[in-house]
């Protein structure tokens, strides 16, 4: 998703159209979200990680292809596909974590695996940056995408290879009875994911596309800055139990979430300064918003999933999961509607 868009400009897709076809992305973990959240309530959730994990990568490929070929059916179908297969592993690592670690050690596990994530796009920054400077006539955006997407079927002999025991809550009630859930808690504890949701919808999908068309930077130049700012995200949020414990929840969420703000404003007002530095300076802004954005992740989370108890975990889960997407995919409307009307 780094360089993608990039890749749909290069072929040839006007921005108003890549925002599109990447809304359909979204579109796909909002409709399967709430139902997803109702079926894995006492079930196994090995089998979603399985599936996912073969049909993600593939699918990534399937989406290569179909941009291309510029097969617009195509590529609708299987992005849309793609977020739904991503669903499988987006909405139930929460919930497997919680079920399986020790209650004492959920906060550090919950870092853990946001941390893999930050780990993940540090890597394939370096691939891009690294594959592109070694030969950019051979390794094309194209050719690269194609090599990452193979190396996510890697992930499937580590997920075939969990070994533990998985622990399955019991339900007294049908999993589809909607008043065993308590709503009211789940309503109250999305309201900061929904505010957080409706402003990163807006600029985090197209970040990349923002630094290629208004600051010229390319796919491997934006992706060796992704990637360094993702190395700060890993480094930083390693210490989230530590700043938990120090400045405590009320204090460490929201100053993290107001600076990470004041400094994406100031990357967005970089395209009207008129100063040649102004790139610099939207760089310094990313490098500092993306840490700070992103550390607030696994405390919220961790308070979250406490605050509503043990029932209604996958069901926040889920519902957290199609607020995000919900808010990316109506972004992705507006994001095209802005364009056609405004830029076009």
């Amino acid at each position: 998703m780094t360089i993608m868009l990039i890749y749909m400009a290069k072929v040839g897709f006007l921005d108003h159209e890549s925002a599109s076809f990447v809304s359909f992305r979204f579109l796909g973990v909002l409709l399967f979200a709430f139902p997803l959240g109702l079926f894995i309530k006492g079930r196994k959730l090995k089998p979603l990680f399985y599936a996912s994990s073969v049909l993600t990568p593939v699918l990534a490929l399937v989406i290569l292809y179909a941009i291309d070929l510029k097969l617009t059916h195509l590529l609708y179908t299987s992005l849309f596909l793609w977020g739904v297969s991503f669903t499988g592993i987006q909405i139930t690592a929460l919930p497997y974590i919680l079920r399986n670690a020790k209650k004492e050690t959920h906060t550090a596990a919950i870092t853990l695996s946001y941390s893999t994530w930050s780990f993940a796009g540090i890597i394939s920054g370096v691939l891009i940056f690294g594959l592109k400077n070694i030969n950019p006539t051979l390794f094309n955006e194209k050719l690269i995408l194609q090599i990452i997407s193979i190396l996510g079927l890697i992930g499937v002999l580590f997920v075939f290879n969990l070994k533990n025991v998985e622990h399955v809550p019991k339900i007294s009630k049908s999993r589809f009875d909607l008043k065993d859930f308590d709503w009211k808690l789940i309503f109250k504890a999305l309201v900061p994911t929904l505010i957080i949701a409706i402003g990163a919808g807006l600029t985090i999908p197209f970040v990349g596309l923002f630094f290629y068309k208004i600051h010229g930077l390319d796919s491997d130049k934006f992706a060796a800055l992704s990637a360094f700012a993702t190395l700060v995200v890993f480094g930083v949020i390693l210490f989230v139990p530590i700043i938990k414990e120090k400045l405590g929840y009320k204090l460490a969420i929201p100053l993290t979430q107001l600076i990470a703000i004041f400094a994406l404003i100031v990357l967005a007002l970089t395209e009207i300064i008129p100063y040649q530095y102004a790139v610099i300076i939207a760089i310094v802004a990313y490098i500092i918003r993306q840490p700070l954005m992103n550390m607030a992740g696994p405390m919220t989370s961790d308070i979250v999933m406490k605050y509503v108890g043990e029932k209604n975990r996958e069901m926040m889960s889920a519902l957290t999961a199609a607020i995000w997407s919900g808010s990316w995919f109506i972004s992705s409307i507006i994001f095209k509607v802005l364009l056609i009307n405004f830029r076009l």
